[in-house]
């Protein structure tokens, strides 16, 4: 009598169930929710941008176009680019304007260099742990805090022409009385450069605070390694802190350039009750204000403010394409 064997079941493969239908939407849901969260945080910013910036800008592109005049009993009378055609066809207003664009230029020149590398030196110097390192850092950052209009009322104290003011009554003592009264203010040559001393004392210190924080983000053990391939400190800060610091660099060079070209208060300040030298340190900002408030040319100064509007843009967006490539070689 036979027996048969029964024959094993072979295994059943089974077809991989589909993915369920609620993945799907919730995995596209993400996206959405991320947006939507990114514009909530920043839609205060974005506010505030175009309520104080933008709608103030247009605002001044339309008065632009027109003959307004401040105080005046008679509405705008439409312009056309007459304005415009003013700041580069007449004499009278051509001439005052790109003098005070190049005193812009000159300032910017000097201030953007000047302030950056003076900022890095502050913030190597007090990235230190020491004692009371918190104390030097505030006194570096305080005159930041000061109003611009303060600050620029010590100087004009400091810098007075007679004898009795703090810089020439110091010179006077050191020289043993040879030094004579100097007019640091009036004086062509010396203007424009007490400005820029003046500005790259109160602002500095903002800068060092940025580049203190860079610092800071840079590993010690790329330091330490250095030092184990016993790295001079020069080859330290070429090859481990300006290439760990290079985006924090870039951002506060371009950061001063703007700030630099909305110089106003102190050359305001000083002009009006400090003696200071009128046509040396004449910017477009304090250009556009006394054409404004002085001469009562709404239309005019709203063109000036306009094109150097366009001018700075112009300039930042060609400073921006020219670190570039350091970023793109870091990334």
């Amino acid at each position: 009598m036979t027996t048969v064997k029964s024959a094993t079941a072979a295994p059943v493969r089974r077809k991989p169930s589909p993915p369920s239908a609620s993945a799907e939407p919730v995995r596209s849901r993400r996206p959405d929710r991320d947006r939507v969260h990114g514009l909530m945080m920043s839609a205060p910013a974005l506010g505030g941008l175009i309520a104080f910036v933008g709608v103030p800008f247009v605002y001044a592109v339309v008065l632009s176009f027109h003959n307004v005049r401040l105080g005046s009993p008679r509405p705008p009378r439409f312009f056309g680019i007459e304005h415009y055609q003013r700041i580069f066809t007449d004499p009278d207003i051509s001439g005052p304007f790109l003098r005070a664009l190049l005193n812009n230029l000159t300032f910017a020149a000097a201030v953007v260099p000047l302030q950056t590398g003076l900022a890095l030196s502050l913030a190597i110097l007090l990235n230190r742990k020491l004692k009371a390192i918190g104390v030097f850092r505030s006194l570096f950052f305080l005159p930041v805090v000061f109003p611009m209009a303060l600050v620029a009322v010590i100087w004009r104290l400091i810098l007075s022409r007679s004898g009795d003011g703090l810089l020439n009554s110091a010179l006077n003592a050191v020289s043993l009385g040879n030094w004579g009264a100097f007019d640091w203010l009036g004086d062509g040559l010396t203007a424009m450069t007490s400005i820029i001393v003046l500005s790259v004392w109160q602002g500095v210190g903002f800068q060092m605070v940025i580049l203190l924080a860079g610092l800071q983000q840079i590993p010690g053990e790329l330091y330490e390694a250095a030092q184990l391939d016993r790295a001079s400190r020069w080859q330290q800060f070429r090859h481990v802190t300006v290439p760990g610091i290079r985006g924090t660099l870039v951002f506060v060079a371009m950061l001063t350039s703007v700030l630099s070209f909305r110089v106003f208060d102190q050359v305001y300040v000083l002009v009006r009750g400090g003696g200071l030298n009128e046509d040396a340190t004449r910017t477009v900002m304090y250009q556009a204000v006394t054409t404004a408030f002085d001469q009562n040319n709404i239309g005019q100064a709203s063109a000036i403010t306009v094109v150097f509007f366009l001018i700075v843009v112009a300039l930042t967006l060609i400073q921006r394409r020219v670190v570039r490539p350091g970023n793109e070689d870091r990334s």
